[in-house]
């Protein structure tokens, strides 16, 4: 999850994920971030449009748990805030001058 006022909880995966495992991360980590973020009350969650996303099984969960999704229209990467986050961090990284090191 990531919010105007900063990313919720970051989750390694470690293998290929899969529909169970996405909703298993949602189940986990999604209210959490919300309640940790103060997100008020009728905040909306979109993801894009991978299959394990777009799933029955997922949008069932999600429509159970009355999460109000909005939908990812076909095409559009320009909506996916994870590729201004990449380019906040290089500039970010780049300010701090890091010098590379080696071992001994």
């Amino acid at each position: 999850m990531i919010t105007r006022t900063g990313p919720g909880r970051l989750i390694r995966v470690k293998e290929r994920m899969n529909g169970a495992m996405y909703r298993e991360i949602l189940s986990d980590n999604l209210l959490p971030s919300a309640r940790a973020l103060k997100m008020k009350r009728g905040w909306v969650f979109q993801h894009d449009n991978d299959p394990k996303h777009t799933a029955r099984a997922t949008k069932e969960w999600l429509h159970k748990k009355h999460f109000k999704v909005l939908e990812w229209p076909s095409q559009s990467p320009d909506l996916n805030p994870i590729d201004n986050l990449w380019r906040e961090l290089k500039v970010r990284v780049a300010q701090r001058q890091p010098q590379n090191t080696t071992a001994s």
